[in-house]
């Protein structure tokens, strides 16, 4: 019973949130509803064992995804009047992304209707004393650890490329030199001077 609670609690606030999302005029308040509708998917990917794809949600979704759309929305000097004023020049395009994603989940319905797909004979073996981490764990680090390998590269030389494209040369700044901070003597450093009184000081 506890169990059905819970679910239809995470998808109750899962459906408000995605709707709060959309319908809400302040970009900040969206972003901070989609972050609540991350958590409440990840409640959901609990309830039905799948614990790692729970964590993916909070850990990439919600850690970095989401906050990095909340840090950029909050930097950027958005005119919301403007985007008020162009929300009707896109409703045409709005209404037809709608109506497809209206057809697709009919037709959803419809396949679930007819009845249960046969995933059974399909899946590979488990071992049932495995947790679903672990097997995922041992699928990737085994079978497919070349292309994990080859995904976190294409990551690398993304993120390189981002720095690379992002990074301007700046003039007038003074640049640290280290070597000749090593190499200065105390002599070079330090100026005693036999001031008389009542002169100030020449620098």
């Amino acid at each position: 019973m506890i169990h059905v609670l819970a679910f239809y609690l995470f998808a109750i606030l899962v459906v408000s949130s995605g709707a709060l999302t959309i319908l809400s005029r302040n970009p900040v308040h969206s972003v901070l509803w989609l972050i609540m509708a991350f958590f409440n998917a990840a409640g959901l990917m609990v309830l039905l064992g799948a614990e790692f794809i729970a964590m993916l949600l909070i850990i990439v979704y919600v850690g970095a995804v989401a906050v990095l759309f909340l840090f950029v929305v909050m930097m950027l000097d958005i005119d919301f009047a403007e985007l008020r004023a162009g929300f009707v020049d896109y409703l045409p395009f709005g209404a037809l992304i709608a109506l497809v994603l209206l057809a697709e989940i009919v037709l959803g319905i419809g396949i679930w209707s007819a009845g249960p797909v046969e995933l059974a004979q399909r899946a590979a073996p488990m071992n049932p004393d495995l947790s679903n981490i672990q097997a995922i764990g041992g699928l990737l680090y085994t079978r497919y650890i070349f292309l994990f390998e080859a995904a976190g590269i294409i990551l690398l030389v993304a993120m390189i490329g981002a720095i690379v494209l992002t990074h301007r040369a700046r003039g007038g700044v003074r640049r640290q030199n280290v070597a000749k901070q090593n190499r200065r003597r105390p002599q070079d450093a330090i100026r005693n001077v036999n001031q008389p009184v009542g002169q100030g000081v020449e620098l």
